[in-house]
Protein backbone atom coordinates (compact mmCIF):
# COMPACT_ATOMS: atom_id res chain seq x y z
CA UNK A 1 0.00 0.00 0.00
CA UNK A 2 1.54 3.76 -1.01
CA UNK A 3 -0.34 5.61 1.17
CA UNK A 4 -1.26 5.72 5.22
CA UNK A 5 -4.97 5.45 4.01
CA UNK A 6 -5.60 1.77 4.77
CA UNK A 7 -7.98 3.14 7.99
CA UNK A 8 -9.65 5.41 5.50
CA UNK A 9 -10.35 2.74 2.91
CA UNK A 10 -11.88 0.69 5.36
CA UNK A 11 -14.66 3.48 6.44
CA UNK A 12 -16.33 2.84 3.04
CA UNK A 13 -15.88 6.53 2.22
CA UNK A 14 -18.17 7.22 -0.92
CA UNK A 15 -15.20 8.19 -3.04
CA UNK A 16 -13.54 5.01 -2.52
CA UNK A 17 -17.28 3.20 -3.38
CA UNK A 18 -18.53 4.16 -6.41
CA UNK A 19 -21.17 0.93 -6.89
CA UNK A 20 -20.47 -1.02 -3.48
CA UNK A 21 -22.34 -4.50 -2.97
CA UNK A 22 -22.44 -6.64 0.02
CA UNK A 23 -23.37 -10.56 0.49
CA UNK A 24 -24.10 -12.57 3.22
CA UNK A 25 -21.83 -15.83 3.27
CA UNK A 26 -24.86 -18.47 2.51
CA UNK A 27 -22.88 -21.96 2.64
CA UNK A 28 -24.31 -23.53 5.50
CA UNK A 29 -20.96 -25.05 5.91
CA UNK A 30 -19.25 -21.83 6.59
CA UNK A 31 -18.58 -20.40 9.86
CA UNK A 32 -20.90 -18.36 11.78
CA UNK A 33 -23.52 -20.63 10.34
CA UNK A 34 -23.82 -23.51 12.84
CA UNK A 35 -24.00 -23.96 16.23
CA UNK A 36 -22.30 -21.85 18.72
CA UNK A 37 -18.76 -22.59 19.96
CA UNK A 38 -18.02 -23.04 23.40
CA UNK A 39 -15.22 -20.16 23.67
CA UNK A 40 -18.48 -17.98 21.88
CA UNK A 41 -21.07 -16.20 23.60
CA UNK A 42 -24.16 -16.38 21.25
CA UNK A 43 -26.03 -12.49 21.39
CA UNK A 44 -29.43 -13.12 20.85
CA UNK A 45 -29.69 -9.46 20.40
CA UNK A 46 -26.85 -7.66 18.44
CA UNK A 47 -28.10 -3.77 18.74
CA UNK A 48 -28.75 -4.11 23.34
CA UNK A 49 -25.69 -6.09 23.10
CA UNK A 50 -23.44 -3.46 21.34
CA UNK A 51 -24.72 -0.07 22.76
CA UNK A 52 -22.92 2.09 24.84
CA UNK A 53 -18.98 2.96 24.78
CA UNK A 54 -15.89 0.62 23.47
CA UNK A 55 -12.09 0.70 24.02
CA UNK A 56 -10.75 0.09 19.99
CA UNK A 57 -7.77 -1.56 19.22
CA UNK A 58 -6.70 -2.03 15.79
CA UNK A 59 -3.78 -3.37 13.38
CA UNK A 60 -3.76 -2.45 9.64
CA UNK A 61 -1.22 -4.68 8.00
CA UNK A 62 -0.37 -4.95 4.24
CA UNK A 63 0.56 -8.45 3.41
CA UNK A 64 1.82 -7.08 0.00
CA UNK A 65 5.09 -5.23 1.86
CA UNK A 66 4.76 -5.82 5.58
CA UNK A 67 3.76 -2.77 6.70
CA UNK A 68 1.71 -2.26 10.18
CA UNK A 69 -0.33 0.40 11.41
CA UNK A 70 -2.35 1.02 14.84
CA UNK A 71 -5.25 2.58 15.16
CA UNK A 72 -6.70 3.22 18.77
CA UNK A 73 -9.78 5.13 20.16
CA UNK A 74 -13.29 4.73 21.15
CA UNK A 75 -16.33 3.56 19.61
CA UNK A 76 -20.24 4.98 21.02
CA UNK A 77 -23.28 3.06 19.72
CA UNK A 78 -25.94 5.05 20.63
CA UNK A 79 -29.84 5.59 20.09
CA UNK A 80 -30.08 6.69 16.27
CA UNK A 81 -32.98 9.88 16.37
CA UNK A 82 -36.10 9.56 14.47
CA UNK A 83 -37.19 8.78 11.93
CA UNK A 84 -34.26 5.22 12.38
CA UNK A 85 -36.25 4.47 16.03
CA UNK A 86 -34.61 0.95 17.24
CA UNK A 87 -31.40 2.18 15.68
CA UNK A 88 -27.60 2.79 16.79
CA UNK A 89 -25.47 5.23 15.77
CA UNK A 90 -21.86 4.24 15.43
CA UNK A 91 -19.32 7.10 15.98
CA UNK A 92 -15.22 5.72 15.86
CA UNK A 93 -13.07 8.10 17.01
CA UNK A 94 -9.06 8.42 17.58
CA UNK A 95 -5.33 8.01 16.40
CA UNK A 96 -4.37 5.99 13.46
CA UNK A 97 -0.36 5.53 13.11
CA UNK A 98 0.86 4.82 10.13
CA UNK A 99 4.99 4.60 9.10
CA UNK A 100 5.40 6.42 11.92
CA UNK A 101 2.86 9.09 11.35
CA UNK A 102 -0.28 10.06 13.85
CA UNK A 103 -3.12 11.51 12.79
CA UNK A 104 -6.35 11.77 14.12
CA UNK A 105 -8.85 9.25 12.33
CA UNK A 106 -12.71 8.28 12.67
CA UNK A 107 -15.57 7.12 10.91
CA UNK A 108 -19.50 6.73 11.29
CA UNK A 109 -22.09 4.07 10.56
CA UNK A 110 -25.80 3.42 11.41
CA UNK A 111 -26.84 -0.15 12.95
CA UNK A 112 -30.27 -0.59 12.30
CA UNK A 113 -32.74 -3.42 12.90
CA UNK A 114 -32.16 -6.63 10.46
CA UNK A 115 -35.48 -8.34 11.29
CA UNK A 116 -39.15 -7.04 11.26
CA UNK A 117 -41.02 -4.30 13.13
CA UNK A 118 -38.26 -3.34 15.85
CA UNK A 119 -37.04 -6.83 15.96
CA UNK A 120 -33.04 -6.29 17.20
CA UNK A 121 -31.89 -10.16 16.79
CA UNK A 122 -29.74 -9.01 13.64
CA UNK A 123 -28.77 -5.57 11.90
CA UNK A 124 -28.34 -4.38 8.73
CA UNK A 125 -25.26 -2.09 8.94
CA UNK A 126 -24.98 1.20 6.84
CA UNK A 127 -22.52 3.87 5.87
CA UNK A 128 -23.18 6.69 7.19
CA UNK A 129 -24.84 8.29 3.87
CA UNK A 130 -27.31 5.88 3.94
CA UNK A 131 -25.50 3.02 1.62
CA UNK A 132 -25.70 -0.69 2.72
CA UNK A 133 -22.18 -2.00 4.06
CA UNK A 134 -22.83 -5.51 5.20
CA UNK A 135 -25.24 -7.46 7.83
CA UNK A 136 -25.21 -8.72 10.92
CA UNK A 137 -26.21 -11.97 13.12
CA UNK A 138 -24.56 -12.84 16.11
CA UNK A 139 -26.76 -15.02 17.54
CA UNK A 140 -24.19 -17.69 17.17
CA UNK A 141 -21.57 -15.46 18.31
CA UNK A 142 -20.08 -15.83 15.50
CA UNK A 143 -20.59 -14.22 11.68
CA UNK A 144 -19.04 -13.87 8.54
CA UNK A 145 -19.95 -11.64 5.57
CA UNK A 146 -19.17 -9.91 2.46
CA UNK A 147 -18.53 -6.31 1.15
CA UNK A 148 -17.59 -5.71 -2.66
CA UNK A 149 -16.15 -2.14 -3.45
CA UNK A 150 -15.69 -1.48 -6.91
CA UNK A 151 -12.97 -4.46 -7.42
CA UNK A 152 -12.07 -4.99 -3.90
CA UNK A 153 -13.51 -7.73 -1.83
CA UNK A 154 -14.13 -7.08 2.00
CA UNK A 155 -14.29 -10.54 3.95
CA UNK A 156 -15.44 -9.87 7.41
CA UNK A 157 -15.21 -12.34 10.35
CA UNK A 158 -17.17 -11.36 13.87
CA UNK A 159 -16.22 -13.09 16.74
CA UNK A 160 -17.88 -12.41 20.66
CA UNK A 161 -16.12 -14.06 23.29
CA UNK A 162 -17.96 -12.64 26.49
CA UNK A 163 -20.12 -9.90 27.23
CA UNK A 164 -17.24 -7.32 26.97
CA UNK A 165 -15.23 -8.21 24.15
CA UNK A 166 -15.59 -9.14 20.52
CA UNK A 167 -12.96 -8.61 17.46
CA UNK A 168 -13.59 -8.07 13.58
CA UNK A 169 -10.96 -9.32 11.05
CA UNK A 170 -11.36 -7.71 7.32
CA UNK A 171 -9.36 -9.39 4.78
CA UNK A 172 -9.08 -7.18 2.20
CA UNK A 173 -8.06 -8.15 -1.77
CA UNK A 174 -8.18 -6.03 -4.53
CA UNK A 175 -6.02 -5.52 -7.51
CA UNK A 176 -4.20 -2.77 -5.54
CA UNK A 177 -5.07 -4.15 -2.52
CA UNK A 178 -3.85 -7.42 -0.23
CA UNK A 179 -4.62 -6.03 3.66
CA UNK A 180 -5.78 -7.56 7.22
CA UNK A 181 -7.61 -5.03 9.58
CA UNK A 182 -7.80 -6.98 13.12
CA UNK A 183 -9.63 -4.85 15.63
CA UNK A 184 -10.59 -5.52 19.32
CA UNK A 185 -13.34 -4.18 21.09
CA UNK A 186 -13.76 -4.04 24.67
CA UNK A 187 -16.60 -2.20 26.62
CA UNK A 188 -15.84 0.84 28.70
CA UNK A 189 -17.69 -0.27 31.99
CA UNK A 190 -16.80 3.49 33.25
CA UNK A 191 -18.77 5.25 30.74
CA UNK A 192 -22.00 3.00 31.75
CA UNK A 193 -24.32 -0.01 31.02
CA UNK A 194 -23.97 -1.23 27.70
CA UNK A 195 -26.98 -3.39 27.90
CA UNK A 196 -29.75 -0.88 26.17
CA UNK A 197 -33.40 -1.79 27.72
CA UNK A 198 -36.19 -2.11 25.49
CA UNK A 199 -39.91 -2.03 26.14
Amino acid sequence: MSSPDAYAQHTGNPGNADNPQSARNADPAAPGSGAPSPDRLPVPRVLAHLAGAWHVERTVRDLADGSEGHFAGTTLFTPLPAPDLGGLLHQESGTFTWHGTARAAERTLRFLPGGPGADDATARVEFADGRFFHDLDLRTGHWTTDHLCVRDLYRGEFEVFDADHWRTRWRVGGPAKDLLLITEYRRDRAAGSGERRTG
